[in-house]
């Protein structure tokens, strides 16, 4: 258990740092198709180098959804959160100290958001609606591609062409969370609007992850033998 509390820290912290990272230090160059690709080929590059120990979950939202669907226990589930919390404090960390120029400004550190002066200025609503939706997506994604009838090699890549793509819809609504860890990381630190803010990106993600998961708990996906 403590190599997958590693990986999941690990993991969870890369997944912040290249994502949040291309967001807040390459941005400007690499538009919100390039921060999408940040993050799906971060999760490609975890999958296949943590994967074979911890499952990449880094996200709680999918340590929730395993359980829901009968795959973890709560034991197991509550030290993957507990790792990917802490990864992704660290990821934070990191790019904080690369991107904080002045000290004692508030930094950016792609934090989620809704509301004006937020990206799109979308409402609450769409906010919500976007993040159960596209958690519920990413879940059966996962879940799908690494089933009883999984798809091997190609489940790495899937799973991060999946996220690159709900980010290139969403990135201009939330900045993206369907993942509460991703989401606390840059909150925690950046402070301000974004903790008050940080509920819906637990609430949501969680309510889509179990919607997912229970698609396959109740066997309304299961493959045909």
């Amino acid at each position: 258990m403590l190599k997958k509390f590693m990986a999941e820290l690990i993991g969870t912290a890369v997944l912040v740092l290249f994502g949040c990272g291309a967001a807040v230090l390459g941005g400007e160059h690499v538009g919100q198709l390039g921060i999408a690709l940040a993050f799906g080929f971060a999760i490609i590059a975890m999958a296949y180098s943590i994967g074979p120990v911890s499952g990449c979950h880094v996200n709680p939202a999918v340590s929730l959804a395993a359980f829901v669907a009968g795959k973890m226990s709560a034991k197991d589930m509550g030290v993957y959160w507990l790792a990917q919390f802490i990864g992704a404090v660290v990821g934070a960390f990191i790019l904080a100290s690369i991107a904080q120029a002045v000290p004692g400004e508030p930094v950016n550190l792609g934090q989620n958001g809704w509301g004006p002066g937020y990206l799109g200025e979308y409402p609450l609503m769409a906010a919500a609606t976007f993040e159960v939706v596209m958690t519920a997506v990413f879940v059966v994604a996962i879940l799908g591609v690494t089933g009883e009838k999984a798809h091997g090699p190609f489940a790495g890549i899937a799973i991060g062409i999946t996220l690159a793509v709900i980010h290139i819809v969403g990135i201009q609504i939330t900045g993206v969370s369907v993942n509460p860890a991703r989401s606390f990381g840059p909150a925690l630190l950046a402070g301000g609007e974004a903790m008050s803010q940080l509920w819906l990106f637990f609430v949501a993600p969680a309510v889509g992850a179990i919607l997912g998961a229970l698609l396959f708990r109740l066997k309304l996906l299961e493959p045909e033998m």
